[in-house]
C-alpha cells in the first residue's frame, strides 16, 4: 500500500488537466467549419472574374458558349435538380421498403445476405456504376422504356420524341441505384431505434403488422427518415462520373426525360481540364461554388426540418 500511493500520485500529476481535453476537442471541432470556410473562400476567389462579369444573371442565364465567352448556369442547375429528384422519387419507396424488411424481426437467414448486399452497393466505385449503366442499363432502358414511351406517348412533353439512349432518364436511374444503399441503410437503423414497447402496445390493441408499421413505426421514425432522404438527395446532387457517362451532356432545358441533359458536376468534370480562357475557368469555378452552396442549403434545410418534425 505504501508503494501504491506514490505511484498513483505520480500518475495523477502527469495526467493532462480537464481544460486541456476541452481545448483539444474544441480545436478538433473547429477543423470542420474552418475547412468549409477555406473551401468557400477559395471558390469565391476563383470565381471572382465570372461573378464580376455576369453578376446574378449567371444563375438564370441558359447560354453556355465557350467560343464566344457567354456563360450561364441555369441549364446545369435544371439538369442537376431534375435528375436528382427523379432518382430520389424512384429510390424512396424501394429504400423504405427494404429498410422496413431489414429492421423488422423474422427471416433472419434471408436478411443477412440482403443487408450485406445493400451495404456492398455503397462500396462500388462511381465509375463502375457508370460503366455498367453505359453498356448495360442505358441500352436496355432505351429499347424497352424510352423508345416505346416516346413512340406511344410522344404527344406528352415528358416523353417528347425522339428518344435517345443517353438521356435524363438514364442518368436518373443510375442515381436511383447509387443512392438506394445509403437511403436504405440509414432508414433501417432509424426504424430499428423505435422502441419495441411501441410495437408491442400496438399489437396488444389488435392491430396488424402492416397497421403497426404504417401508423406507429414509420411516424415515430419520420425525423430520421427525413434525414436519410436529404442525405441521399445530397449524394445525388453531387454525383459526377456515373451521371456524366449516361446523361448525354447536352446543355439544354427540355421537359422530356428521354432527351439528353447536363448537370453541374458533369460540366465541371468535362470542361475544367480543357478550359484555357480565364473567364471560362472562372465560370466553371462559380458553378462549383453554386453546387456547394446548394448542398449546404439542403443540409441546413434538412436540419431545420428534422427539428420541426421532432417537435410535432
Amino acid at each position: 500500500m505504501s508503494t501504491g500511493a506514490p505511484a498513483l500520485a505520480r500518475a495523477t500529476s502527469v495526467r493532462p488537466p480537464r481544460e486541456a481535453y476541452g481545448r483539444i476537442l474544441l480545436l478538433a471541432g473547429l477543423v470542420v467549419p474552418a475547412s468549409l470556410i477555406a473551401i468557400l473562400a477559395l471558390l469565391i476567389k476563383g470565381s471572382a472574374l465570372s461573378i464580376g462579369t455576369f453578376g446574378p444573371g449567371f444563375v438564370v442565364a441558359r447560354e453556355w458558349d465557350p467560343v464566344h465567352l457567354h456563360f450561364g448556369a441555369l441549364t446545369f442547375i435544371y439538369g442537376t435538380f431534375v435528375s436528382s429528384i427523379i432518382g430520389l422519387l424512384l429510390a424512396l419507396p424501394i429504400g423504405i421498403a427494404v429498410a422496413v424488411f431489414l429492421a423488422e424481426p423474422g427471416l433472419g437467414w434471408l436478411k443477412g445476405p440482403i443487408g450485406i448486399g445493400v451495404e456492398m452497393l455503397a462500396a462500388i466505385p462511381s465509375v463502375v456504376y457508370g460503366l455498367w449503366a453505359l453498356f448495360v442499363m442505358a441500352p436496355w432502358v432505351y429499347l424497352h422504356i424510352s423508345s416505346p414511351a416516346s413512340e406511344r406517348l410522344g404527344r406528352f412533353p415528358v416523353f417528347a420524341p425522339d428518344a435517345q439512349q443517353a438521356s435524363m432518364l438514364a442518368g436518373a436511374l443510375v442515381l436511383t441505384i447509387m443512392i438506394l444503399p445509403s437511403l436504405a441503410a440509414v432508414s433501417r437503423d432509424v426504424i430499428r431505434a423505435v422502441p419495441r414497447e411501441m410495437r408491442e402496445a400496438s399489437y396488444a390493441l389488435g392491430t396488424t403488422w402492416w397497421e403497426t408499421t404504417w401508423r406507429i413505426v414509420l411516424p415515430a421514425a419520420r425525423a430520421g427518415i427525413f434525414g436519410a432522404v436529404i442525405l441521399a438527395f445530397g449524394r445525388a446532387v453531387g454525383e459526377t462520373i456515373a451521371v456524366t457517362m449516361v446523361i448525354g451532356n447536352r446543355p439544354s432545358i427540355t421537359a422530356s426525360v428521354v432527351q439528353p441533359a447536363y448537370t453541374m458536376a458533369s460540366v465541371i468534370a468535362n470542361e475544367f481540364t480543357e478550359a484555357t480562357v480565364p473567364l471560362h475557368i472562372s465560370s466553371l469555378i462559380e458553378i462549383g461554388l453554386l453546387l456547394i452552396l446548394i448542398t449546404l442549403a439542403l443540409n441546413l434545410g434538412a436540419l431545420l426540418l428534422i427539428r420541426s418534425v421532432k417537435r410535432l
